[in-house]
């Protein structure tokens, strides 16, 4: 098979004792959230410091392949769009420190079932971050490095040399650092990922937002306000990105378990992102309403079903989330 002809050979492998993991990550959460939120005020596990928040429009393009043509994509149409950017971290630190920065697009007026299975879907929302792929193949490490990490460097380097030996912790460390502190060119000139997989009807993808030249040049050498950056190209003009999908071909070439693996197949745009020219302010209803609000992948059609070892987590433990600050 041509690694570049879509396939629905997909599927997913859960183990029997999923859900009683999960539920127990929910709990390590939940007792991270509380403890920084007796620390910040109420809010989310990770992705905690807010940037920003804004309004737009995104415009799905007609003429699309049968892969894309599915779900929220199987149609031409525009649609209502809610924005939240963010900081990956636990912490409300400096946006100086390195972190994972993350875009939340949620999409308004869907119609079709919810992947919830709890009837209409309220939104189709996708959970961007800055890299192609996740830092872990699967949830488990990623929990137990979130939890060791919580608790300072001295007990994550002792909780790294315990898992991986000394040379796999160094290892461990550095790709880490690398993770952490890969250069960022700002919310509006930087792509971003789904990182872990969707279902696209039958088929099975991933998500990229691609910034629009209009939108300017990246930032160079860092910044200590990527909110108020994005702000001020905001309020200057009008802002562009292409929503694009990644198809799954097969089980070696683009795994659906495995959220480590960068896959290479080709991405296909099916839909353009506009945020108007508009002021951005902290204290507005918007950013409230944001704050606040939910921004989850599990908030989805039926057709976009996120895919895998990650995403399934990530459905329990961000319901543990949004119970934890009162969204849910």
């Amino acid at each position: 098979m041509s690694p570049h002809i879509p396939s629905t050979a997909w599927k997913e492998v859960i183990a029997p004792d999923e859900a009683q993991r999960f539920a127990a990550y929910a709990e390590q959460f939940a007792a991270l959230q509380a403890r920084k939120s007796k620390r910040y005020g109420q809010g989310r596990a990770l992705h905690r410091k807010q940037l920003a928040a804004a309004h737009g429009t995104l415009k799905v393009l007609g003429g699309l392949p049968a892969f894309a043509a599915q779900g929220l994509f199987a149609a031409p149409g525009q649609f209502d769009v809610r924005v939240r950017l963010s900081n990956g971290g636990m912490d409300k630190a400096s946006d100086k420190v390195p972190d994972v920065r993350g875009f939340a697009l949620r999409v308004l007026g869907v119609q079709g079932d919810s992947a919830l299975g709890n009837g209409p879907a309220v939104s189709q929302d996708f959970a961007l971050i800055n890299h192609e792929a996740f830092a872990f193949p699967r949830s488990d490490e990623f929990v137990d490095f979130v939890v060791a990490a919580s608790a300072g460097g001295g007990s994550l380097m002792k909780f790294l040399v315990r898992r991986y030996g000394i040379v796999g912790a160094i290892r461990r460390v550095a790709q880490t650092a690398r993770t952490f502190g890969k250069a960022f060119g700002g919310f509006a000139a930087n792509p971003m990922y789904s990182a872990a997989p969707i279902a696209c009807g039958p088929y099975a993808v991933r998500v990229r937002l691609v910034p629009a030249a209009s939108n300017g040049a990246a930032v160079k050498g860092g910044c200590d306000d990527w909110g108020g950056e994005f702000a001020a190209r905001l309020q200057a003009q009008d802002l562009h990105w292409e929503l694009q999908l990644q198809p799954f071909v097969d089980e070696a070439t683009t795994p659906i378990e495995d959220a480590s693996v960068d896959w290479p197949t080709p991405y296909t745009t099916v839909a353009r992102l506009t945020l108007p020219r508009q002021t951005l302010d902290a204290a507005s209803a918007l950013a409230t309403e944001a704050e606040a609000g939910v921004f989850d992948p599990w908030q989805a059609l039926a057709a976009h079903r996120p895919l895998g070892d990650v995403m399934r987590a990530r459905k329990v433990v961000y319901y543990q989330s949004q119970k934890g600050r009162g969204a849910a």
